[in-house]
């Protein structure tokens, strides 16, 4: 039986807005687990010290891509 549905359009109004959302949650994240090592790290494995700085490494990378896609949405909604 064919799919008889029409995909969705494609609505990019408010890309810019979710963007914003999902780097305030990733620095939350950031926050929450440099407060973490702060009151543990001490206490902590060293390695496991390491994978949760290379995660909050990771973190950042991810909020410059963020940034740079607001950029493309607020690039294409004066287009």
């Amino acid at each position: 039986m064919p799919n008889r549905h029409k995909p969705n359009p494609d609505d990019r109004s408010d890309n810019v807005e979710k963007l914003q959302g999902m780097i305030e949650n990733t620095m939350a994240n950031i926050h929450e687990t440099e407060d973490f090592l702060k009151a543990h790290g001490d206490d902590m494995d060293p390695d496991e010290v390491a994978q949760l700085n290379e995660k909050n490494e990771r973190r950042k990378e991810a909020i410059e891509g963020y940034r740079t896609e607001i950029q493309d949405e607020l690039k294409a909604r004066k287009g």
